[in-house]
């Protein structure tokens, strides 16, 4: 059985991302669980640096320029850190990775998109950054160059806000 996808409709234009639920559970479940129920429809991203990736998911972000983007997360809370040792996904460009405090179980709702070789972030590299990889880009990529390359303020927030009005989960 084939793993669902996510449509992103930006303010930029659609990327599709496959989502890794046959490898990655907790994580890709609790994105999708979030998109089904609109919590991501509306939000911008937060965070964005050339070179490095692009952030996305915080509950304060649906006003770009409230100084709290970027604190917040879904009201479900927190889940469950993700690190099988079977499974190891990189952060290479274009892949889906949970954002987290650095905090054990301090991952929900938010995630970035890889848009450089991201190896040191890698759950099973040496070192204390851990987010693990749920899923990839599989279209609409120069969409996501689009938002990294979009001017930022001194916080990484875009200037012009770019905004995701839906997330439609197909399964």
């Amino acid at each position: 059985m084939p793993n669902p996808t996510a449509l992103f409709e930006t303010s930029l234009g659609h990327f599709t991302v496959e989502l890794f639920l046959d490898k990655m559970p907790i994580t890709a479940g609790n994105f999708i669980e979030l998109a089904k129920s609109g919590y991501y429809d509306g939000l911008h991203f937060h965070r964005v640096i050339k070179r490095f990736m692009v952030q996305f998911g915080c509950s304060h972000s649906r006003d770009p320029k409230s100084p709290r983007a970027g604190t917040g997360g879904p009201a479900s809370g927190n889940i469950q850190d993700e690190f099988p040792e079977a499974v190891r996904i990189s952060n290479t460009p274009g892949t889906l990775s949970m954002a987290n405090t650095g905090r054990p179980n301090s991952g929900g709702g938010q995630f970035f998109i890889n848009t450089a070789n991201n190896s040191n972030l890698d759950y099973f590299s040496p070192g204390s950054s851990r987010h693990p990889v749920f899923g990839k880009v599989t279209s609409g990529l120069e969409v996501v160059t689009a938002i990294e390359t979009t001017p930022t303020d001194g916080r990484d927030n875009p200037i012009t806000p770019v905004q995701v009005t839906r997330v439609t989960i197909s399964e």
